[in-house]
C-alpha cells in the first residue's frame, strides 16, 4: 500500500500538525555562533537526530530538516560549496529516520540571500543552486520540499521550478510577511498574499503558507487573504511562538503552548490545512497543538 501524499492527506479532511523551531534547539545542542548548521549533521549527527525525534514524539505528523541554509550560496560562507549534494542528503536522512515509513519529511529549503532585482544572481544560477540542493535532499529520503522564509516571488519560482522539474518531491511554498502602517501584510519585497498565491500555484507549488514575522494571531488573518486568494490549495502555516520582546537583551517569544493552542481552531477556520512552530517554538507547542487540532 502506497503511502499518502501530504496532498492527499488534506483532501481527505486531514488538519496535519508540522514541527517547531531548528536553531535555538542546535544552540542548546551546543552550536556556537559562527558554525555551519547543515554541517552538524555530518559532524553532530545524533544531536540532530534528537532534534528531529522529539517533534516527532511530541506528535508531528511532518518533520522538516536542518537544511535551511543548503544551497551553494550560503554554504559558500563556509568553505562547503563542494558539500551542498552531501550536507542535504545526510539532513533529509536524519530526518527520514525519526519520521519513519508513516510520518512525512518536508526539506527545508530557504533563500539564498541574492536578490535577482539587484542583478547579483541570474534566474540560471539560481535555478542550479536550488536543483543541486534538491537533488540531495531528495536522496536522503524526503517527500516534500519546503521553500520557506521567502520574499521575492522571482527567486520563489526559481525554487520551485529547480525541484518540479528534477525530482518527484511535492513542493511546499511559505512566504513571510510583515504588516505595514496601512495594515497590509506584504513581504520585504512588497508582495501580499494574493501575489504570492496567483505566481506559486501556476508556478506549480503544492501547497503554500507563511511563516515566521508573526504569531499565530497575525498569521489567522494571512490565511484569510490566502483562502480569500485560492480556495482549494492546502495552507501551510508555520507561526512563530507570539512576537518577540526583548527580556534582558534577549529577544524573547511570549506565547506559551496554551496560547497557541488556544488560537489553533480559529487558525483552522480560517482555512490552514496544516500547522506547525517557527521561531520560538518547542516541542511542547508542538505537542499543544497537536491536542487541540485532535
Amino acid at each position: 500500500m502506497c503511502k499518502q501524499t501530504i496532498v492527499e492527506k488534506v483532501q481527505c479532511g486531514k488538519v496535519l500538525v508540522s514541527d517547531g523551531a531548528w536553531g535555538t534547539f542546535l544552540q542548546q545542542k551546543g552550536m556556537k555562533p559562527g558554525e555551519c548548521p547543515e554541517l552538524w549533521c555530518v559532524d553532530h549527527r545524533q544531536s540532530v537526530l534528537e532534534i528531529a525525534d522529539s517533534y516527532i514524539d511530541a506528535g508531528a505528523d511532518m518533520i522538516e530538516t536542518d537544511s535551511f541554509g543548503g544551497t551553494s550560496f550560503k554554504l559558500e560562507h563556509y568553505g562547503l560549496t563542494d558539500r551542498v549534494f552531501e550536507l542535504n542528503r545526510a539532513a533529509a536522512s536524519i530526518s527520514r529516520d525519526a519520521a519513519g515509513p508513516d510520518k512525512n519529511v518536508i526539506a527545508s529549503m530557504g533563500p539564498t540571500g541574492k536578490m535577482l532585482v539587484m542583478g547579483d544572481v541570474s534566474e540560471e544560477e539560481l535555478y542550479n543552486a536550488f536543483k543541486e540542493q534538491a537533488l540531495g535532499l531528495a536522496r536522503g529520503g524526503a517527500d516534500a520540499v519546503c521553500i520557506e522564509t521567502m520574499s521575492d516571488i522571482g527567486e520563489a519560482v526559481c525554487a520551485i521550478k529547480a525541484v518540479k522539474e528534477n525530482t518527484d518531491l511535492e513542493i511546499i511554498c511559505t512566504f513571510s510577511f510583515e504588516k505595514t502602517v496601512s495594515d497590509e501584510y506584504r513581504t520585504m519585497m512588497g508582495v501580499s498574499p494574493a501575489d504570492m498565491v496567483a505566481a506559486l500555484v501556476p508556478a506549480g507549488a503544492d501547497v503554500v503558507g507563511t511563516n515566521c514575522g508573526n504569531g499565530m494571531e497575525r498569521m489567522i488573518e494571512i490565511v484569510k487573504e490566502i483562502r480569500a486568494a485560492d480556495a482549494n490549495i492546502p495552507i501551510l502555516v508555520h507561526a512563530n511562538a507570539g512576537m518577540p520582546v526583548l527580556v534582558d537583551g534577549v529577544d524573547t517569544f511570549p506565547d506559551t503552548p496554551e496560547d497557541m493552542a488556544k488560537m489553533t481552531p480559529t487558525l483552522v477556520a480560517a482555512g490552514a490545512n496544516i500547522i506547525g512552530g517557527c521561531c520560538g517554538t518547542t516541542p511542547a507547542h508542538i505537542a499543544a497543538i497537536k491536542e487541540a487540532v485532535k
